[in-house]
């Protein structure tokens, strides 16, 4: 197995050198959640259609929810449906990756075990299938607002830009958890309730403006909340964020990842000890 060192740039070459064992790795775990269903992959665009309805009908109609933007728009159920579906897109790379990295490598003992494997890309691997599944999310919405509200503005070109501080904070929260659901089997519980309360602190169901003034500082800690504020930003309103913002948002994230990459290797050798 390569050894890469602890600079903050042995996670990107960790990546880089496996990159082809990650993608088959990803394609065999899509293929396999499909595998031996009726629909097959067809799943993967029929879930997230379903649960927009299902959000939709509860936030928009039920509870009456409903989305100020800097236009006036954002009123309708349709226009309410679009900022829904893209907040959910993005949570769920988050959301997806958390909750399994507390079992990510109890779920794969023999790996530990039985053969020398670069464990360290187990979360990237993770995180490949979720952007799979956001992909699938993405065309749906595209073709969703061509249908009900036109082109996206040029802006939504530059969407990639918003996904890169995501990845990096999914994958450093991905290291630190995957190594610690080794040691801690009860963490796995408590990830999945962080990730449903995650999900309701952060800007998916409501704009900010929203929230009481002095609980938006609160909210701000989420790293979630300038990664959705500024993708709504590019995909709907056509502002391009700060580059001061999103520089600062983006080295946080990378801080993240390299923390997280450095806990797993320093921590990969009680593994075998402990399974």
């Amino acid at each position: 197995m390569a050894g890469f060192g602890a600079g903050p740039f042995a996670l990107f070459q960790t990546a880089w050198h496996h990159r082809s064992l990650i993608l088959r790795l990803a394609r065999r775990e899509i293929d396999a959640r499909y595998r031996g269903s009726v629909l097959g992959i067809v799943w993967a665009v029929l879930n997230p259609i379903l649960m927009l309805a299902v959000y939709t009908f509860v936030f928009s109609v039920v509870f009456q929810a409903r989305w100020g933007t800097p236009s006036g728009a954002g009123g309708s159920n349709t226009e309410f449906a679009l900022l829904l579906f893209s907040g959910l897109i993005l949570f769920n790379v988050l959301g997806e990756c958390l909750n399994r990295a507390p079992g990510l490598l109890l779920e794969n003992i023999s790996y530990i075990k039985k053969v020398v494997f670069p464990l360290e890309i187990l979360p990237l691997v993770s995180l490949a299938v979720a952007l799979f599944n956001a992909g699938i999310g993405f065309v749906i919405l595209v073709v969703f607002h061509l249908l009900v509200a036109g082109l996206p503005p040029a802006t939504a070109l530059l969407l990639p830009l918003i996904l890169a501080p995501l990845c990096l904070t999914t994958l450093g929260l991905s290291w630190f958890f995957a190594a610690a659901g080794v040691f801690l089997r009860d963490l796995r519980q408590v990830v999945g309730v962080a990730v449903t309360v995650l999900m309701f602190l952060s800007p998916i169901f409501y704009p900010m403006t929203a929230i009481p003034e002095r609980f938006r500082a609160i909210l701000h800690l989420n790293p979630m909340t300038a990664i959705l504020e500024q993708s709504k930003d590019l995909l709907f309103w056509g502002r391009i964020p700060s580059p001061v913002e999103w520089g600062l948002a983006t080295l946080g994230a990378w801080v993240v990842a390299w923390l997280g990459y450095l806990w797993f290797m320093k921590t990969r050798r009680g593994f075998a000890d402990v399974v």
